[in-house]
């Protein structure tokens, strides 16, 4: 069976892939699906239709959960948690444009931060929703390098960020304005009034909802500023000594782990404002009525190093950047459990999760699956790409499995608008024992033989993951 035939699997099949399968009780089915056209969009809104609140936050990495206890306790206590969240590509912008597309990022074109014009908008979660009767709203961040007068397509509400923690400027519904405030709580306050709106409005609806924490500069809110935080003394990756059979640009960071304190305090203190505005959401919605038949979902758009190998940043291919908290709730379709799933999922399953509960089938391809289908994968491709021809390190494609990882690095790079360039011939590559090695202390490919690489099973794994970059 294909992976675009496996999304087409019965919702029932769902909780067989949680840890708590045997206790939990299987997801209903909702109904056919729909194609997703105008003339069917008049037929297909129904208040039967789950509501979609989809949170995305900046820059999180997992291990997070002291400053979202409220967010943890809702939507992964009364929901699923992911313990193998990921994101396909460890940078904003293609990221966000796989959660909308359910794409990797060499298909949907977005593969970096300058070339958000290359995602095809029909493409879209957003798309599907709206032309099938949802009313639609962003509230927060969009795209990087998308242009603030410019509506973001498909939503009939928005107020776009212009990425800062106070007194930022926005679109708000077309007005290019300052609004003084503190960011996140801006945002809260504009997706409480959209959510407000169902009180008088019956269509179903679809909030993005995307604060700026826990991106740098780490602003907290002012109530916040001071707040202890839990003690951390780093872990093996950040106190690692020797790191001689990594690429040279990680020989060469310098991070230490009096940084990676100081940018896990800063990235707790700001989602300690985004644990608020969740809770808000659950009041409100708790008030309308709408809890009970709301498809949540909550996950960081890439993660980050705290000093990990020295790196204090994202996109690179080890664990901190590519390993997201992930949680989903929908007690209507039987997600109220608070089970533990471990499957490795990923932000392109977003998409095609939100058009399974929708009742959507979509008209253009997508690489990720339902995850209200049993459908389970064995491993992940994870990319990025270079934008410039700068010293800076090499586009990466990696195979992560639970249990192993594999890394390519590339004379490739990309232009603005995302075109990519060079030979692709491979400059350095790595592999972890996961299993053994959980920090990715060492690469087991430094000056391995042959025979060594064959007996890691090299060749095959390089075959998938050339397989994979061209799927």
């Amino acid at each position: 069976m294909s992976e675009r035939a496996r999304t087409q699997v019965s919702r029932r099949g769902f909780l067989a892939g949680t840890a708590a399968a045997a206790a939990a009780t299987a997801v209903p089915a909702i109904g056919q699906a729909v194609a997703a056209t105008p003339a069917a969009a008049a037929g297909t809104a129904s208040a039967g239709r789950p509501n979609i609140l989809l949170i995305v936050t900046d820059d999180q990495p997992k291990h997070t959960d002291w400053a979202i206890q409220k967010t943890i306790g809702w939507i992964a206590g009364q929901g699923v948690k992911f313990t193998h969240g990921h994101v396909t590509t460890p940078l904003c912008a293609p990221s966000r444009s796989s959660v909308f597309s359910g794409r990797y990022a060499h298909n949907h074109g977005v593969r970096n931060n300058a070339s958000a014009a290359a995602l095809d908008q029909n493409t879209t979660v957003q798309r599907y929703l709206k032309q099938a009767g949802y009313r639609t709203g962003l509230f927060g961040k969009y795209l990087n390098s998308w242009k603030l007068a410019d509506a973001p397509p498909h939503f009939e509400e928005f107020a776009l960020l212009q990425p800062a923690y106070v007194d930022a400027n926005w679109n708000v519904d077309g007005t290019v304005q300052t609004i003084n405030g503190y960011t996140t709580n801006i945002i809260k306050n504009r997706t409480l009034a959209f959510l407000d709106k169902a009180a008088t409005d019956d269509r179903p609806w679809f909030a993005y909802v995307t604060p700026y924490a826990s991106h740098g500069p780490r602003t907290p809110e002012p109530k916040y500023a001071g707040t202890a935080v839990p003690e951390w003394n780093g872990r093996p990756s950040v106190t690692e000594d020797d790191r001689s059979d990594k690429p040279p640009y990680i020989q060469n960071a310098t991070g230490t782990l009096a940084d990676g304190r100081r940018i896990r305090a800063e990235q707790l203190r700001t989602l300690l404002s985004v644990d608020d505005a969740v809770q808000a959401f659950k009041d409100k919605l708790a008030a309308l009525g709408q809890l009970e038949n709301t498809l949540v979902i909550y996950i960081g758009d890439n993660g980050f190093g705290w000093a990990d190998h020295g790196w204090t940043a994202k996109s690179v291919p080890y664990a901190p950047a590519h390993e997201v908290p992930f949680y989903v709730s929908w007690p209507a379709g039987g997600l109220s459990a608070g089970t533990v799933d471990d499957r490795i999922v990923a932000n392109i399953d977003i998409a095609p999760t939100i058009l399974d509960a929708a009742g959507i089938s979509p008209d253009t391809p997508q690489d990720g699956s339902s995850l209200l289908t049993p459908y389970s994968r064995d491993h992940l491709l994870v990319e990025w790409w270079k934008q410039g021809t700068g010293a800076d390190h090499n586009t990466w494609s990696s195979y992560v499995a639970k249990d192993e990882q594999y890394v390519e690095y590339y004379a490739l790079h990309t232009d603005a608008s995302g075109t990519v360039s060079g030979t692709g011939q491979v400059k350095f590559r790595e592999y972890y024992d996961l299993a053994a090695d959980p920090y990715q202390l060492t690469n087991k490919l430094y000056q391995a033989t042959p025979a060594q690489e064959r007996d890691l099973g090299i060749p095959a794994l390089a075959a998938q993951l050339a397989a994979d970059r061209t799927r």
